[in-house]
């Protein structure tokens, strides 16, 4: 069966993109472009890896954290954050504190995305 991946990122070019990849590499892919949507879905189903946008409009990543964590959902979740900023972003968020396994930087390679996948996913 395949591991199925949520990806959450406003920019519907960059979420559809992202699908493309994972569905080429076999991955079951949902999308969801509001951080709003990422919880409902994350209620409703349980995925293999949430690849979450950090800075999203009305509802960040980090607020989508924080609704997770309210509602219990956030424990062996495993959360990767997109972001488009720079690459000190991931200690500037301590995502660990957070919860969230990594952060990868906008844009990325195919090869790149899909080796970490690989590797979050293991």
């Amino acid at each position: 069966m395949a591991k199925k991946i949520l990806v959450v990122d406003d920019d519907s070019s960059i979420s559809d993109l992202t699908r493309l990849i994972l569905e080429s590499a076999g991955y079951a892919c949902t999308v969801a472009n509001k951080g709003i949507e990422c919880v409902q879905k994350l209620e409703q189903e349980k995925y293999d890896l949430v690849l979450l946008d950090v800075a999203m409009p009305s509802f960040s990543g980090i607020d989508v954290i924080h609704a997770l964590r309210k509602k219990g959902l956030l424990a062996g979740q495993k959360i990767v954050f997109f972001t488009a900023s720079s690459s000190g972003l991931a200690t500037e968020l301590n995502v660990e504190e957070l919860g969230v396994l990594d952060c990868i930087k906008k844009p990325f390679s195919k090869k790149f995305l899909l080796e970490k996948i690989e590797g979050w996913l293991s």
